[in-house]
């Protein structure tokens, strides 16, 4: 059950990783790999710094539905279809960041 909660912020941080990719911002793109393998490792700070990532995460998402939406509307392109979709990217990333807060998870990182 653990495992299968921990792929959600995986799964995340791996697509925010892509972005970065494409982006060429090669250090967030190693940032985002070394926190995947982070989440082997139970310790409290990796659980809260995965997920002030994954809330930054969906703040970048959402910048770039924005700067998406202003180009395409200058340019006279469709736009809603790109708009939901990284609207619902974005929601995805933040629900990964609220896996943290489930008991299976929560006993895994932070033992007292």
């Amino acid at each position: 059950m653990r495992a299968l909660l921990l792929l959600w912020p995986a799964l995340a941080l791996i697509l925010l990783g892509a972005h970065f990719y494409r982006a060429a911002a090669w250090p967030l793109v190693l940032l985002c790999l070394v926190l995947v393998a982070l989440l082997a490792w139970p310790r409290a700070w990796v659980a809260r710094l995965v997920q002030a990532t994954l809330v930054l995460g969906a703040v970048e998402w959402l910048w770039t539905a924005v700067l998406l939406l202003q180009q395409r509307q200058a340019l006279g392109q469709p736009w809603l279809r790109m708009s939901l979709i990284l609207g619902a990217v974005a929601l995805f990333t933040a629900g990964a960041a609220l896996v943290f807060r489930h008991a299976a998870v929560r006993a895994r990182y932070f033992r007292r």
